[in-house]
């Protein structure tokens, strides 16, 4: 009796795919667990807190944001004057990433208001490169639509029609980046006017003693 048992049991563990006994946590896995190392290694080698640092430069120093006329992608003068700007600024840092955001107002459908807020994205980049500024460093176009207004209203409303440019993280080809000099990066036109202004100083003083 106990060899018929023992080989039922074996027959039936055999029949048995091992499909239906997946490794513990399968389900759990969205294709994200490598998220936590990419951070981890980010914090520690000081990209993430540069990359938010210089962002933060970025919005004090330039205008980030130009807007639209309704239902446009066209840039006027006062947009390409601030994109202009933007540029100048971009130029400054060779190893650093940008992402431009499309935006609309509420008036519209969802769908067309999303690839509306694409083409506004695109002008930008398009302008952007034309300016000298490497499409490679320009990381993606994203659309939002009208998802995230500014001011809320179902009517027309030129702030919300908008880009909004970013600092998205640095070039990782580039050998200051590879050499982890995000510090340097950062602080580099700092250092530059700080020499300046040591240069001024030293021949102003000069000038005193003469």
């Amino acid at each position: 009796m106990k060899h018929v048992f023992a080989t039922v049991s074996l027959i039936a563990l055999t029949a048995c795919s091992w499909d239906n006994y997946p490794e513990a946590g399968r389900e759990l896995d969205a294709g994200n667990f490598g998220y936590a190392t990419a951070n981890n290694t980010g914090i520690h080698s000081g990209e993430i807190q540069y990359t938010i640092n210089l962002a933060n430069r970025f919005a004090d120093e330039v205008t980030p944001t130009v807007t639209f006329e309704f239902d446009s992608a066209q840039l006027d003068g006062d947009a390409r004057a601030i994109l202009r700007q933007q540029a100048g600024w971009i130029r400054q840092f060779p190893e650093v990433r940008f992402r431009v955001y499309g935006h609309t107002d509420a008036v519209g459908s969802n769908a067309y208001n999303k690839r509306l807020g694409m083409r506004r994205a695109r002008a930008v980049v398009s302008y952007l490169a034309s300016q000298g500024i490497g499409r490679d460093r320009l990381e993606a176009v994203v659309s939002h639509g009208e998802t995230q207004p500014l001011i809320v209203t179902q009517g027309r409303e030129r702030r919300n029609r908008r880009t909004v440019t970013e600092v998205s993280g640095f070039v990782q080809s580039h050998p200051s980046v590879l050499d982890g000099k995000y510090a340097q990066i950062i602080y580099r036109d700092y250092i530059t006017s700080a020499q300046s202004q040591t240069v001024l100083t030293g021949v102003e003083n000069a000038k005193e003693a003469e």
